[in-house]
């Protein structure tokens, strides 16, 4: 039955038959599969996923427009696309931003072409699992040549009320020699307190040349348990800045990727995360260098709280004929809790000889120093302590676009030192 009702949901969409097959090959593929790869995280029991496909209904938890900013944005809640906005300046320019099932009949042959084309389908279970599963979506296309100087906003809340599983797919095209900056937000909202899971997959394609800044806020509340994969696939001298802030309360595991195709491509991957409570949070971040002079940078850094654990898998990985190519890690975590467990662990796996490659990777308490510099100034423990986790993080937090939201991040981190 399961089976019948992804067909069923196909043809309730009227997906195009590619992707109706897929989904039915990717199903069939689910139970041979094994989970992916997350060092030193114990996430094989956890619910991720209960093999039900369905759409939600509208939500009390809809967020105010009345005082949103004129720029491109999408906003979702659950399935439901309840804000679209496309100033007409970009629209004569062919920039197209909606929802998944509306991009097949806006621009049917580019998501054809590039859904599911940075992680196959039979990667692992839980990419075939997305693959037949999820239920809504949104696709980002800027063409050739287009730059957009003001940020663009995806939004994505699930509804604390509903267990309609939050499975959505995001695609990001963007065209040779284009230029923007994309912020994305996956939030809980509301005060309900039913289960769900999450499994959510980005897919940013920059073509030759494309300069793509990326900043994401993840906000998942404490019943939602999320595998989040997030996944660039560069051409010849493109560039992906990756700012992203893990910030959720339930389970997390996590997988960001960049495979660096093209000669003389670039991606920053910069990753704070701060886990409390209970609360597990794997983190896998990844650069695959296949490109000759490619270059791939990546900077973890964690807080953790009470008894939580977060793990930082740091891997750079140098392909054979990759000449030139240049590798870089480092993954620290700040632990305020004798009672937490953390891991950072740098990989480096070399096949070519002509590069050059390095990791750095540490765990810590709060500098004795730092705390009595501070203190020493009047500020009191608590004050101080804020203080040095903020500049810790700081690194990524200056990266995100919107001063609204970087404030927004801050006041999150606060907010949990503050239950200390």
């Amino acid at each position: 039955m399961t089976k019948e009702n992804i067909k069923l949901f196909s043809e309730m969409h009227a997906e195009p038959s590619w992707l109706a097959d897929l989904r039915q090959k990717a199903f069939d593929k689910i139970e041979s599969l094994e989970l992916p790869v997350i060092e030193r995280v114990k996430f094989h029991r956890w619910n991720l996923g209960d093999g039900t496909i369905t759409e939600s209904e509208p939500s009390a938890n809809v967020p105010d427009f009345t005082a949103l900013d004129n720029h491109l944005k999408l906003v979702q809640v659950g399935t439901q696309t309840v804000f679209e906005q496309t100033p007409v300046e970009l629209a004569e320019q062919g920039v197209v931003f909606t929802d998944f099932h509306s991009a097949l009949e806006e621009i049917p042959e580019l998501v054809e072409e590039f859904f599911m084309s940075s992680v196959k389908y039979d990667d692992d279970k839980l990419a075939a699992y997305h693959t037949a599963y999820f239920n809504s979506g949104a696709v980002l296309y800027i063409p050739d040549n287009v730059e957009i100087t003001e940020p663009i906003e995806g939004i994505f809340y699930q509804d604390s009320d509903s267990d309609v599983p939050f499975n959505k797919h995001i695609l990001i095209i963007a065209g040779k020699n284009s230029k923007i900056s994309y912020l994305e937000r996956l939030e809980s909202r509301g005060e309900g307190s039913a289960k769900a899971t999450a499994n959510i997959t980005v897919e940013v394609i920059a073509h030759s040349g494309a300069q793509v800044k990326f900043a994401a806020i993840d906000r998942l509340g404490e019943n939602v348990t999320a595998y989040i994969s997030r996944r660039g696939k560069l051409g010849n001298d493109a560039n992906i800045d990756w700012a992203i802030g893990v910030m959720n309360e339930g389970n997390v595991v996590a997988d960001f990727d960049s495979d660096l195709i093209g000669n003389g491509s670039h991606a920053d991957l910069k990753v704070v995360a701060l886990s409390s409570g209970r609360q597990v949070q794997g983190i896998d971040t990844r650069v695959t260098n296949y490109g000759c002079n490619s270059i791939g940078n990546i900077l973890q850094h964690g807080v953790i709280l009470e008894k939580a654990t977060l793990t930082f898998n740091g891997i750079g990985h140098i392909i054979k004929g990759a000449k030139g190519a240049d590798a870089q890690q480092e993954s620290r975590v700040l632990m305020l809790s004798d009672q937490a467990r953390s891991d950072a662990n740098p990989i480096l796996l070399i096949d070519e000889n002509d590069v050059t490659a390095g990791h750095a990777a540490s765990i810590g308490q709060v500098d004795p120093e730092d705390m009595y510099y501070l203190m020493s100034r009047g500020l009191d423990k608590a004050t101080a302590e804020r203080l040095v986790v903020r500049g810790f993080l700081g690194s990524v937090i200056v990266e995100i676009p919107v001063k609204e939201v970087r404030d927004e991040m801050i006041a999150t981190i606060e907010e949990k030192l503050s239950k200390r």
